[in-house]
């Protein structure tokens, strides 16, 4: 059973659109299945686009208090 592309993690999708593309590229597949990788492809590219994005908002400040210890803080960017 296939795993659903929304439970991929993100080096899974990334995977497995790079296996879509090698086929793609070097014409392993006939043209109806070359279109539905393709079109998995896009879900797949979405799929990590999206997770990107999220980890991009994510990002920690690091300061230094006046004790000089160091706090970090989750930053919504």
């Amino acid at each position: 059973m296939t795993k659903s592309i929304e439970k991929m993690s993100f080096e899974e999708a990334l995977a497995e659109l790079e296996e879509i593309v090698n086929k793609i590229d070097t014409g392993q597949e006939s043209l109806a299945d070359a279109v539905a990788s393709f079109e998995k492809g896009v879900a797949l590219k979405k799929h990590c686009e999206k997770m990107l994005k999220e980890a991009k908002l994510k990002i920690e400040k690091v300061t230094i208090t006046a004790e000089n210890k160091i706090e970090f803080t989750e930053v919504e960017v």
